[in-house]
């Protein structure tokens, strides 16, 4: 069923969103107005735990296969990333249920200090939104459309 939200007009489907975030191997959320990607990477072995954190933006698939080598170099290669293009502000992720599902996804993994981890991150992601909302206010890095 898609849900809406008042910052835009963009649909998604959150159960399907959800469910792409329980099973999917590795998984990159782009946002509409924020440059950086969260990645989340819910791979262990005796040496890693799981990973959710912001990451820069990559020109290919390439690029985000072997910046996530570079990262992770003790865990195989994922067969694919999922990517989740997410529409919305930040707040919808945790409102509707999406950040609920990547906490749990990562406190399965039993690993200590998920929960530490996936607040890190989305407190990460709330000041990178707010610091983008603040920079198309002010002008910063945008041009104008028209000219008063």
């Amino acid at each position: 069923m898609p849900a809406g939200g008042m910052d835009n007009d963009y649909p998604i489907d959150v159960g399907e969103i959800i469910n792409v975030v329980r099973t999917a191997e590795v998984i990159i959320f782009r946002f509409l107005i924020i440059p950086k990607r969260m990645l989340l990477d819910p791979r262990t072995d005796d040496r890693t735990g799981p990973l959710v954190q912001l990451v820069a933006p990559a020109n290919s698939a390439e690029e985000r296969f072997r910046s996530l080598r570079a990262l992770r170099p003790s865990l195989k290669m994922p067969e694919r990333i999922t990517v989740i293009h997410w529409p919305k502000f930040t707040d919808l992720l945790v409102s509707s249920g999406v950040w609920s599902a990547v906490e749990q996804r990562l406190a399965d993994t039993g690993h200590a200090g998920t929960g530490t981890m996936v607040s890190t991150a989305l407190e990460a992601l709330q000041a990178e939104q707010e610091a983008e909302v603040r920079r198309a206010i002010t002008g910063e890095n945008y041009q104008a459309l028209w000219e008063g």
